[in-house]
């Protein structure tokens, strides 16, 4: 596997799953794969439970890693081609990717939309950079469009929660937020739930149509209270507006309807359904305290697959160096 971005990308799911359980087993079993080689992780933005999954998973397989602050520690970045650069940006990205490519075996990227251009933001600009230019095993960390690492451990969370001998019924549910977050967990998620064997409905307001290319076949639902109904797993999480219906709408804010927090009578609504959100999550705007802090709630199981996820993909990218 030279890159990891959409779930194409990780062949059949029934293997990738039975070797996500296989790792959990045993985390330490691939050591030998990455003796001696480097993994170096960009961080264009902050993170919490990638930087630190990612350099877990890294460390047991073996790997060294290094990791890059690019707005603290590094030259501000010139990402834009034929620019005259005499502001504030002392290095072009076309340079710093092919020196970075000198110093490791495989870089992960983590850039997130800037939620201004819609073209630019989807054509994923920067990540295709350093697949092109690095030289080097690439994959996402969450990018302007996708987080497939999110989107595998929230997989591998269902099948572990998942009890029942039907489908189970997964909805991903929008809910409020005070500041414009990219589409990227939604856009994954919903990309990954369409491959794999579930019951799978999406619930949002008018106009907050996902890209037709995540969603595929997907059933959409407006009326968020139907779409509970009966489900097993409640995904929770804000998108700002992707501009799909109306392109001037991309990345604003065209509704902070509180009616669609989960709380516990919408978690009434479900089939005594698990409670999930990719963190860090805003209460009392995506969630109520009392459900994300209930039995059902799985948020920090679903966060600890995140190593796993991450092995699986750095396991299979060293195979293939």
């Amino acid at each position: 596997m030279k890159s990891f971005i959409n779930v194409q990308d990780i062949g059949p799911l029934d293997k990738a799953m039975a070797e996500a359980f296989e790792i959990k087993n045993d985390r330490f079993k691939y050591q030998h794969l990455g003796k001696n080689k480097t993994l170096m992780m960009i961080f264009f933005n902050n993170s919490l439970r990638t930087r630190l999954s990612t350099q877990k998973a890294a460390m047991n397989l073996g790997m060294n890693v290094i990791v890059l602050d690019v707005n603290a520690g590094a030259w501000k970045l010139e990402t834009e081609r034929g620019v005259i650069m005499d502001g504030d940006k002392s290095e072009h990205l076309l340079e710093a990717i092919p020196v970075m490519g000198c110093y490791c075996n495989m870089i992960g990227v983590r850039s997130f939309a800037g939620l201004t251009d819609r073209e630019y933001d989807y054509a994923e600009t920067v990540l295709n950079q350093f697949i092109k230019y690095s030289g080097k095993p690439v994959f996402a960390m969450e990018t302007a469009t996708v987080h497939p690492l999110q989107a595998f451990a929230d997989l591998i969370t269902i099948q572990e929660f998942w009890r029942g001998e039907r489908k189970p019924k997964v909805v991903l549910t929008w809910a409020p937020h005070c500041r414009a977050l990219p589409q990227a967990v939604p856009n994954s998620f919903a990309q990954w739930m369409n491959a794999a064997d579930v019951d799978f409905v999406i619930t949002h307001p008018e106009g907050y149509e996902l890209d037709p290319k995540f969603v595929g076949n997907t059933r959409v639902e407006y009326d968020q209270k139907k779409a509970f109904e009966g489900a097993d797993f409640i995904y929770a999480k804000n998108w700002s507006n992707p501009g799909v219906t109306n392109l001037a709408d991309y990345g604003k804010i065209t509704s902070k309807d509180m009616s669609w927090t989960v709380d516990t009578e919408h978690m009434s609504w479900t089939n005594n359904g698990k409670f999930m959100h990719c963190l860090p999550v805003r209460r009392g705007l995506i969630v109520t305290d009392d459900v994300i802090e209930s039995p059902n709630s799985i948020v920090i199981p679903e966060a600890a697959n995140r190593e796993i996820s991450c092995s699986v993909v750095i396991k299979r990218m060293l195979e293939a160096l």
